[in-house]
């Protein structure tokens, strides 16, 4: 047979019975992004390994080689950040409906939705738009929460600088910036994700970008995908400040989770079955970040009580430290409040995101897997005494 025909009647056939839970090991698409590799515990972006990648280069750069497939030169990174930068300042309306939220008591996430809707009323925002004003959603909501006014960005500092200086109100120091800017290009692109497939599929319709961001922060928001750090860090926090040995304290406290059929979030993947190389990167970032106190200490000996508890509980499985529990210590080490961990994550993430989208709208192919049908047979309006009058 013809090889053409036969690929045309493959893709023509009708579905086979067998049906993947939740996706998993089905390829959807292809992408030169980035490549995850779960069993050596891998992750290459865009041809680079994201340990030796994210503590070295600017976020500003990380955004290049995601749309071009190469680093920057120095006067291409300069425009860029000229760019982002000349597109950070929130419309008054935009402010004042997160004005509106934070008097509701929003969740930041949702804030975050919400400002990204009304930056949309201003027309299909640009990369450029997106990259500049979603930060500056993110601290003008953060700071009206706490009853403060937001502050200006200030276009002469990057990406991280500036949201970090329209968060606090003042200008923060280097290794600050440094530890941000490795926290986002660690987390800029994860392979297909569920936060990035939906913004595939949403991109796949035709749609416009806006929508596509926000269906990605929709997916984000779950604790299974980017809400883990928050509760992680608060686990940690907690038996911390328990009297006692925190080694000793830690395996109860996984015992009792287990048994009440609970997830000891920050450890389990489900693609790394060993260690997730995102979690050393994240490591030695806080542990600069956090150098002169006794918290690391307490993480590393908080980690390792887990993974011996998790070891004698499923000797079965390989549940290693995910990216999770060292971002929400490299994140309270800069002074977030756990309730924007996911929308910190966000902005790293927005990267992969319009890189995927753009990678999806290039290929031009709806995507529209099948289901299953596994329902009743036979039914009818037509006979028997079941009918609707």
């Amino acid at each position: 047979m013809n090889s053409a025909i036969s690929s045309t009647l493959s893709a023509t056939a009708a579905p086979t019975d067998t049906v993947r839970s939740g996706l998993e090991g089905v390829l959807a698409a292809e992408t030169r992004l980035s490549r995850v590799d779960g069993q050596r515990g891998q992750l290459t972006i865009a041809g680079y390994a994201v340990q030796e990648l994210a503590p070295h280069v600017s976020f500003e750069a990380l955004v290049h080689l995601l749309r071009q497939d190469r680093l920057p030169e120095q006067a291409e990174l300069e425009a860029l950040r000229a760019a982002i930068a000349s597109q950070r300042a929130l419309d008054p309306i935009t402010v004042e409906l997160l004005r509106q939220a934070a008097r509701c008591g929003a969740a930041p996430i949702d804030a975050l939705r919400l400002g990204l809707s009304a930056l949309c009323l201003e027309g299909e925002p640009s990369p450029e738009r997106l990259f500049g004003a979603l930060p500056s959603v993110v601290a003008a909501y953060a700071r009206l929460q706490a009853g403060l006014e937001p502050v200006a960005p200030d276009a002469s500092l990057g990406c991280a600088g500036s949201f970090l200086l329209q968060l606090r109100g003042q200008r923060t120091r280097p290794e600050d910036e440094r530890a941000l800017e490795t926290y986002w290009n660690t987390v800029a692109d994860h392979g297909l994700n569920a936060s990035t497939f939906s913004a595939r599929v949403i991109a796949s319709t035709g749609s416009d970008l806006g929508s596509a961001i926000a269906g990605a922060l929709g997916a984000l928001k779950g604790p299974l995908h980017g809400g883990a750090p928050g509760p992680a860090l608060a686990a940690l926090l907690a038996l911390r400040a328990q009297p006692g040995d925190l080694a000793e304290n830690t395996r109860r406290w996984v015992t009792a989770e287990l048994a009440a059929g609970r997830r000891i979030l920050g450890f389990g993947h489900r693609v790394y079955k060993v260690r997730d190389p995102r979690a050393d990167v994240l490591k030695s970032a806080a542990a600069r970040l956090l150098a002169g106190t006794d918290l690391l200490a307490s993480a590393e000996s908080h980690e390792a009580a887990v993974l011996e508890a998790l070891r004698r509980a499923k000797p079965d499985r390989a549940i290693a430290t995910n990216v999770e529990f060292y971002t929400a210590l490299l994140l309270h080490g800069l002074g977030f409040e756990p309730a924007l961990f996911t929308c910190i994550f966000a902005l790293g993430r927005v990267a992969g995101w319009l890189a995927h989208v753009t990678e999806q709208t290039a290929r031009g192919r709806l995507i529209r897997p099948d289901a299953l049908y596994v329902g009743a047979e036979g039914r009818s309006l037509l006979h028997g005494a079941t009918a609707a009058h």
